[in-house]
């Protein structure tokens, strides 16, 4: 078990001690001057919080050392999130997707087989899905993919897929409208992170057709 940091925000969306990755994401991510560091110990934190002889100063924490940190602490998973994923019978083919709890693997929702898309499609509707499902629950949990172009879709709030719009893919771009129609009318705080596949191993919604 990996072992536990504390990671204080100075300048985010909430400044303070955050006890997990996740937490201390969501108030950095995309927020202009962010300046955060991860600690080893509470105490360290607190004492560099309150600016005391363990700190370093925010006006000296340049945003290359920020950077740096976020990739040093991204070999944490936050195991109360929500992972996604896409089985698929060719790209384009038949396409299904599901999300699960990311450490029991209980499935929490899913779409049976549609009969053509594309991963990516597959993906971005997992996520959306995913984000609606957390908000009916009013869980602000993240949710982990493997696709970075799904997640790049999501956040620009506009999938760019190059499928043909015909009569065989009707019913998956009639999805695709209705998840950026989601998108464009809901705002939501679920950090959506890349799951890094090389470091820890299949997403746990995999569905092992590889």
């Amino acid at each position: 078990m990996a072992k536990k940091k504390y990671y204080v925000v100075w300048n985010g969306r909430e400044k303070g001690i955050f006890t997990t990755w996740a937490e201390c994401e969501a108030q950095v991510k995309g927020f202009t001057g962010a300046r955060f560091k991860s600690f080893q110990s509470e105490a360290e934190a607190k004492a560099a919080f309150s600016g005391g002889t363990t700190s370093v100063s925010p006006s000296k924490t340049k945003r290359s050392t920020s950077a740096k940190k976020e990739v040093d602490v991204v070999a944490e998973v936050n195991w109360d999130s929500i992972s996604v994923d896409v089985g698929c019978r060719g790209n384009p083919g038949i396409v299904e997707y599901k999300g699960v709890h990311t450490q029991t693997g209980e499935i929490l929702f899913a779409h049976d087989e549609i009969h053509i898309g594309t991963n990516n499609m597959g993906e971005f509707l997992a996520i959306v899905h995913g984000l609606a499902y957390l908000k009916e629950q009013g869980s602000n949990k993240p949710i982990y993919s493997d696709s970075m172009t799904a997640i790049k879709w999501v956040k620009q709030r506009k999938a760019k897929s190059t499928l043909d719009r015909n009569e065989r893919t009707a019913y998956i771009w009639s999805l695709m409208d209705r998840a950026e129609k989601w998108l464009q009318e809901n705002d939501y705080q679920n950090p959506i992170l890349k799951w890094h596949t090389e470091k820890w191993g299949e997403i746990k919604a995999d569905y092992g057709r590889k």
